[in-house]
């Protein structure tokens, strides 16, 4: 009896406790800058410790493994064109598809790729405190082959891009002149009351 209302506890203290975390979560989505800044923050502290240390290099390799695939989900779209199951969906191909205005929708949204980038520095941060997994390895071939593949990945990505005709950077493009504004008097507020 005692180790059923110890359980019920502790449901409902790992209850509450993502409750206020998705609450600080949801009220963060809208300060991109500070969500950012924090990530670079984190990795900051992780390569300081990473360099004092002077150990836990496979980890940091993992993490920039981890890091680059997050990275290529973001930029990637959602509706892939070139996929085996291509249902017949995605970018347009020809100029009249393309005068329809469709907003590029990502793989891994930004939210989603901050969030998973902040978990997984996180744990790998609490990795380096944890001494089984500072395995010996030569640094320098391990930072050679980053490059590498972080090229390569990058490379085939950008031709991807230029076949299929997409950006997935929105700063800059050009805006509708007027979006978002109210035309003709329409809503509440060019109503007349009628008593």
């Amino acid at each position: 009896m005692d180790q059923q209302s110890t359980d019920t506890a502790v449901d409902q203290y790992v209850a509450k406790a993502k409750r206020i975390s998705q609450n600080i979560l949801d009220r963060s989505t809208i300060h991109l800058v500070p969500r950012w800044g924090a990530f670079v923050g984190l990795l900051m502290i992780f390569s300081l410790r990473i360099y004092f240390v002077q150990g836990y290099f496979i980890i940091a390799y993992g993490l920039g493994i981890y890091l680059l695939n997050n990275f290529i989900a973001f930029l990637t779209p959602l509706d892939l064109p070139g996929d085996e199951d291509d249902d017949g969906l995605g970018l347009p191909t020809s100029e009249k598809e393309g005068r329809e205005y469709r907003p590029f929708a990502r793989r891994l949204p930004e939210f989603k790729f901050w969030l998973s980038c902040m978990k997984g520095s996180c744990v790998a941060f609490v990795m380096t405190f944890i001494p089984i997994f500072d395995v010996p390895v030569f640094w320098p071939i391990l930072l050679m082959y980053f490059i590498l593949l972080f090229f390569f990945t990058m490379k085939r990505q950008i031709m991807h891009m230029y076949k299929h005709k997409y950006v997935p950077i929105s700063w800059g493009k050009a805006k509708v002149k007027g979006a978002g504004q109210e035309r003709f008097g329409g809503g509440m507020k060019g109503a007349r009351r009628a008593d």
